[in-house]
């Protein structure tokens, strides 16, 4: 498995920006595919978005396409989420997830990961 330590959230008021990071260690980064996903109160966690580890490929759900954004720096090991227009819908807390090395499948499922971040929390006030 790699490690995932996710930074970046906080409280911000609606139509703001946040920008989530996630340092991986332990494994090679860039064999890894890699995603987000969010759980609010009484919610199962879901999707957000995903990354390939093969051609960098972006999958997104949603109710986050042409707000948030992810990208990878296999240099620096880490992916990011960049969050604008945030709504208050958006509020959950956020975790990282990585595949194990050259995953091919559904980056949308939660079994497609096999390792995953302690969460950081994201709070959008209206």
């Amino acid at each position: 498995q790699v490690q995932l330590v996710e930074s970046g959230g906080g409280l911000v008021q609606a139509g703001g920006s946040l920008r989530l990071s996630c340092a991986a260690s332990g494994r090679t980064f860039r064999d890894s595919s890699m995603g987000w996903f969010r759980q609010a109160p009484g919610k199962e966690r879901e999707f957000v978005a995903a990354i390939s580890w093969s051609l960098g490929s972006t999958y997104y759900e949603d109710s986050v396409k042409g707000r948030f954004t992810i990208s990878r720096d296999n240099a620096k090991n880490t992916v990011y989420l960049q969050m604008n227009s945030l709504k208050p819908e958006d509020t959950a807390i956020y975790y990282c997830a990585a595949t194990r090395p050259y995953y091919y499948g559904n980056l949308y499922a939660r079994a497609a990961f096999d390792s995953w971040g302690q969460g950081t929390q994201v709070t959008v006030s209206s």
